[in-house]
Order: structure tokens, then sequence, then C-alpha cells
């Protein structure tokens, strides 16, 4: 297939034009901010696996308004004192699957949770989280329920979830608050971004081939679903294009990018159909912190990576976190 978007030298060169709302930073303080007060509960119950060296939790804690929200915990069996965190958010459809497919960060010596996607995790892997909200007409999936107001968009419930994950984290003794990354491929390199973007207390951030970026071109440069289901609520609703791309700005990884001061190990496939390059790119360009890197995979499309990704973040997070 030919390159679907921008290739070098203008790639490198190009710059998101989505501009920052001048409430961007009180709209989400606000919103976590009631989540917060709305309390809940947490539980961590020993979940039913052969494991023997990676002890595993199934953990339930309270994400948006106090809903609650699942997710696997592992952490390695030998361990001393406490240890740098990695928090994983799940690509679009997928839910938190099973402890045993998750083992490399725990077995390599990190606390892991893998957090749920709330009324996803039917598509590819199966979660266990309602997104108990409803919605205004929408298009089937979730890039636009509640799309015409900030304050009822999905992305507004996902992303507090995925703070509050952090939150309950760094309540527990075994993890270590100056060592936490969070990661995801697609839409979870997007929320990755959304949460080192809103909170200070992550230290590094590996978005893989990152969903949920540079909306107004990827809208209009993608090839595939997700973005198109945009496009397709669009066609429908012509007079409102100007007040969805006004909601969009306030869960644009371009502008969560901009606000965050972590470590950044992003990747980017050059053949992407789905998160075009050069949003990507729009995101990473932003991106406010001085320690960051990109890896291309120059004939790849959206699976990106994959293991040889995952091998690269195991050796940038290790030295960063001591543990090469």
């Amino acid at each position: 297939m030919p390159f679907p978007d921008l290739t070098h030298p203008a790639l490198g060169a190009y710059r998101s034009s989505v501009e920052m709302p001048g409430d961007f930073a009180s709209f989400w303080s606000d919103t976590l901010a009631q989540s917060r007060a709305a309390g809940g509960k947490v539980e961590m119950v020993p979940a039913e696996t052969s494991l023997k060296l990676i002890e595993a939790f199934d953990v339930t804690f309270p994400g948006f308004d106090g809903q609650p929200v699942k997710g696997w915990l592992l952490l390695p069996k030998a361990r001393e004192g406490k240890l740098p965190l990695v928090v994983q958010f799940i690509g679009y459809g997928g839910g938190r699957s099973f402890p045993h497919e998750l083992l490399h960060w725990a077995a390599s010596g990190y606390a892991y949770f893998r957090m749920d996607t709330r009324g996803q995790g039917s598509g590819w892997s199966m979660g266990a989280t309602s997104d108990p909200v409803g919605t205004t007409p929408s298009i089937p999936g979730v890039m636009t329920k509640g799309v015409l107001d900030k304050n009822d968009y999905y992305y507004r419930r996902l992303f507090t979830d995925g703070v509050r994950a952090v939150d309950m984290l760094l309540d527990q003794d075994f993890v270590d608050a100056e060592r936490v990354a969070v990661c995801g491929g697609s839409q979870g390199g997007g929320i990755a971004l959304a949460v080192a973007g809103i909170d200070r207390r992550v230290k590094a951030v590996m978005p893989d081939v990152p969903f949920l970026c540079d909306y107004p071109r990827a809208v209009r440069t993608a090839g595939r679903d997700p973005y198109l289901e945009i496009v397709r609520f669009l066609a429908q609703h012509r007079d409102k294009s100007a007040q969805v791309f006004e909601t969009l700005r306030y869960f644009d990884g371009v502008n969560f990018a901009r606000q965050s001061n972590a470590a950044a190990l992003f990747s980017v496939a050059l053949m992407d159909d789905i998160c075009p390059p050069s949003t990507v790119y729009g995101a990473y360009q932003a991106f406010a912190g001085s320690d960051k890197t990109i890896v291309e995979y120059e004939f790849n499309n959206h699976e990106g990576g994959g293991p040889f990704q995952d091998r690269e973040q195991m050796k940038w997070l290790g030295k960063r976190f001591g543990m090469a």
C-alpha cells in the first residue's frame, strides 16, 4: 500500500494547529475534584490463576464520579521495598483480558496495573466495566458519545478513570511514588498522554501509535475507523461541526502533551491509516518535556512496533527507573 500521510521531511516538520482552550486546566482540575469528592471503595481480591512467581489481584476502584472500574494488578512475588509502577491503558474496543497474558512488566520487577476500559471490552479482548452514563444521539462506538458537550463526552469519564487509577495505586505501600509510568497503544496511548498531561506525579509516558491526537487532521486524514465515526456523525449533523471540534479540543492529545513534563517515549508507524503519522508527530512535537524520543516503524500499519517496541520500552524505562 502507498504511504497514507506525510513522509519525511514534511512529517518531521509538521506542527499541529490545535488550539488550547483557555479553561483547559480548570476544566480538568474541576473534573478531578468532583470525582475525588465522590469517594468510592477500593477492593483487591486475589485472582484465580496458576501463576507461581507473580501475584495477581482483581481490583475494583472508584473512577469518574465514584463509578466502579476494574483492573488487574500484577506484582512479583519476590520483591523488596517499594516498586516502580507501570499503568497500562487499552486500545479501542478492548478490555483488561486475563492476568496470564500480562506478565512482562511484573516479571521484570515492576508493579503493573492494567486498567479496564468502561463500556468497551468486547471488540478484541474481554472487559468487565460498564459505562453507566447515558448519551445523546451518537454513532455506534464511543467517539461521538456526548460529543456535543465537553461535560458529557465519553472521554471525560475515561481519562478521569485513568487519573483515579493512579490515585488508587499511589495509596498502596508497595508503590514508589517517584517512579510512576503510564503506557498504552492506540487509544491506550491517547489515555496515557491525557493522564501524563493532567497528573504531574507521572514521571514517564510511553504512547505507542497514539490515538485521540490532533482531531481536526485525524478526522480528515484517517482511512479507517474509529476517527471515521466522527465523519459519519457530521455527515448527518451537518450544522454541528464547530460544536464537535470545540468539544474535542478538551480531549486532544496535542493539548495534553503541551502540559506534561514527564519523560516520553513515542512510537509511530509510517503506513498507519488508523492513526495517521502526522497526528502522532503533532503530539510529539507539542510535548513539553525535554526528555522525549520517537521511534519510527516505516513499513508498519497500526500494529506499529509490537514486540520490538515492547523491548524498546523495557530498555528505555529501565534506564530511567534504575531497573536496567
